[in-house]
């Protein structure tokens, strides 16, 4: 297949200051895994530059393998039990607002990790009362119980990822199922947190599929959406079907908004977490 050549509106300047050379000495010193290295960010220069970085817990080896995902696959390490203090740390020395965090997927443990979840939700507030917390949760294997644990925490917003439309689910994400994923942001959404998804475009999807996507979303109480171009990691990833013009990003966010999302972030080079600090104060605002 004959690679589909990068616009020029997909070429940044990662750039770096003072800040962004302060978050990566924190980050590095404290031995903590960020998503914005090990997903291959394109916004990495920014955040960092602007002192906010998402964690990512439960170690850098993911158990299932999505064609679209630059984690490392294999058989992760224990848990390192004075991770949820690290990461506290870090948000304090970081001196964050608004805190970000992530994980890898831990099937490979009896609670597939949601004690670690929860623990190092509670271990973020004690030690940082002001900051507000957003989670990017995996789906559990829809388990309601282990997702419960996460909620119980009670952190300010819970996202988990759709990822793409429900005919392209199938062909790129390992193990995590279109329906399954629906049912974890329901159960969010019904105990009251608010509730964010994200996905990506340029996989092959058409406009009205998006569009079925945001009806499901809606459906089930979902608030916050975040839409991206995908960006193949590798030769080895799934390959990118089309690059989507700014244009239908703009023309996806008015989509969504009309109906009835509080925030959508829809632009070539959104990712999840991307103005995160931005959507908790329009959030406050509320």
């Amino acid at each position: 297949m004959e690679r589909v050549r990068k616009p020029e509106w997909l070429k940044i300047n990662i750039g770096a200051n003072e800040r962004y050379t302060e978050t990566k000495r924190i980050v590095e010193s404290h031995c903590l895994h960020t998503i914005c290295s090990s997903g291959r960010c394109p916004n990495m220069g920014e955040c960092w530059g602007k002192g906010t970085a998402t964690f990512m817990i439960g170690g850098d080896i993911c158990t299932r393998s999505c064609k679209f995902c630059n984690t490392l696959t294999g058989k992760p390490l224990p848990l390192d039990p004075g991770e949820p203090a690290h990461v506290a740390e870090s948000v304090s020395l970081m001196k964050l607002s608004h805190a970000v965090v992530t994980s890898v997927d831990r099937d490979d443990l009896p609670d597939l990790g949601a004690a670690h979840w929860a623990k190092t939700i509670r271990e973020i507030r004690r030690q940082n009362p002001e900051t507000t917390i957003e989670v990017l949760i995996p789906d559990f294997q829809g388990r309601r119980e282990l997702v419960e644990q996460v909620i119980e925490a009670q952190p300010d917003i819970i996202s988990h990822n759709m990822e793409t439309v429900r005919r392209i689910s199938p062909l790129v994400r390992s193990a995590a199922r279109y329906d399954t994923s629906l049912e974890v942001l329901h159960q969010i959404a019904e105990s009251g947190i608010t509730t964010k998804s994200g996905i990506m475009v340029g996989l092959g999807e058409t406009p009205q599929e998006v569009e079925e996507l945001m009806d499901d979303l809606r459906r089930i109480g979902c608030h916050i959406l975040t839409i991206g171009q995908y960006l193949q990691p590798s030769h080895k990833h799934y390959p990118v079907a089309e690059y989507i013009t700014p244009a239908q990003f703009a023309a996806y966010k008015k989509t969504g908004l009309d109906k009835g999302f509080t925030q959508v972030e829809s632009a070539p080079l959104v990712r999840s977490s991307y103005h995160a600090e931005k959507q908790i104060l329009a959030m406050k605002k509320r």
